[in-house]
């Protein structure tokens, strides 16, 4: 009986720290661009994109975006050149052989934080910060969890104690988390649009800007199910009436 009380004892025991390393339930918000009739809004991946590059992209980049694609989100070609040609890009060889830096153009792809991950870890205590790309895809809960993390930093409960590059998250599975706290105030960036910047309205809009990042094809891809959907409708009840037509005198 010692055995069996030892042993539910130390199950008990795993299921309280387990529960205590649980990360929150995710607070689930509407999206514009959920469902098959979804769409993104181009005024708040402008505002997303704002966050990314005065906030985020100090540790993190995007490697998998170029320049070009921000015309999808509502930025006119001479904006994306602007924009590019702000940005110094490691190109070559060159004719001698030698590497060299240039202005950036559409078709390059938005220059990351850093040149290798030896220099990532080294700014970040041994951590590589994660390339933000498909955040939005590699996480259980999506956007939805991508924005509660932003917004879900708090001081840690009474009995956690946390190392000095450790922040508390409420909905960081585990609860400690190396990256500190990006969004850290109200008006924290002044909108282009004059949007006021709560952190939830940041964490909203680089949210949104995230998922287009990672899915930047979606609205072409649903438009594309629904006009296939629409000629394959079409194209069963003309078949069906050839059939009623060409069948119609046998019994």
């Amino acid at each position: 009986m010692n055995y069996i009380a030892t042993i539910l004892l130390g199950f008990s025991l795993l299921a309280v720290h387990a529960n205590h390393d649980a990360p929150d339930p995710l607070p689930e918000i509407p999206w514009s661009f959920d469902g098959w009739r979804g769409t993104f809004k181009r005024d708040q991946l402008q505002r997303g994109f704002q966050i990314y590059k005065e906030v985020c992209s100090s540790c993190h980049g995007i490697k998998l975006l170029r320049f070009r694609e921000l015309e999808e989100i509502g930025f006119t070609e001479a904006q994306v050149k602007a924009l590019a040609a702000s940005y110094d890009v490691d190109d070559g060889p060159n004719l001698e052989g030698d590497m060299f830096v240039r202005k950036g153009l559409p078709s390059d792809v938005l220059p990351g934080p850093y040149k290798n991950d030896n220099q990532a870890k080294s700014a970040n205590n041994g951590a590589v910060p994660p390339d933000l790309s498909l955040i939005v895809k590699a996480r259980k809960g999506g956007a939805n969890y991508v924005r509660a993390l932003l917004t879900g930093y708090m001081d840690p409960p009474s009995g956690i104690t946390l190392r000095e590059t450790e922040h508390y998250n409420r909905y960081f599975p585990g609860h400690k988390i190396a990256m500190a706290q990006p969004l850290v105030a109200d008006d924290q960036v002044t909108y282009a649009d004059g949007t006021n910047a709560k952190i939830s309205q940041m964490a909203q809009d680089v949210t949104a800007f995230l998922a287009f990042v990672a899915e930047p094809e979606m609205e072409h891809r649903k438009r594309a199910g629904f006009e296939t959907l629409l000629y394959l409708a079409f194209m069963t009840l003309l078949f069906y009436l050839t059939k009623r037509k060409i069948w119609k005198d046998v019994k």
